[in-house]
């Protein structure tokens, strides 16, 4: 199993980006994805969870109406489009498969700083 995440970067306050995910290994279109986060110091967040067809979407409301999740199974990506960044929004983000953490990328740093 393998998940890469890539898309990460600085960003001022107020700016958009898109990260993405590839998974490979196993079957991707099958299972349940999430989108997590990880401040310095703080412990790991949930942002987002998509389930296996791309139809039911969760965000935590720490992101919700700023970030988009979405799918594409005809090329194992996960997506997430953050609009409206905040210095808050810092973090590492990873994609894992199913609701937990367990099964994860390496992430992607993102950084929200003017």
């Amino acid at each position: 199993v393998q998940l890469v995440e890539s898309g990460g970067g600085m960003v001022q306050p107020g700016g958009s980006l898109r990260l993405s995910c590839v998974g490979s290994g196993f079957y991707f279109s099958g299972y349940d994805m999430s989108w997590f986060r990880q401040a310095p110091g703080k412990g790991p967040e949930r942002v987002s969870g998509i389930n296996a067809g791309g139809g039911s979407i969760w965000y935590a409301d720490s992101v919700k109406g700023r970030f988009t999740a979405g799918r594409d199974n005809a090329k194992n990506t996960l997506y997430l489009q953050m609009n409206s960044l905040k210095p808050e929004d810092t973090a590492l983000y990873y994609c894992a498969r199913g609701t937990e953490n367990r099964m994860r990328g390496q992430g992607t740093q993102v950084t929200v700083s003017s």
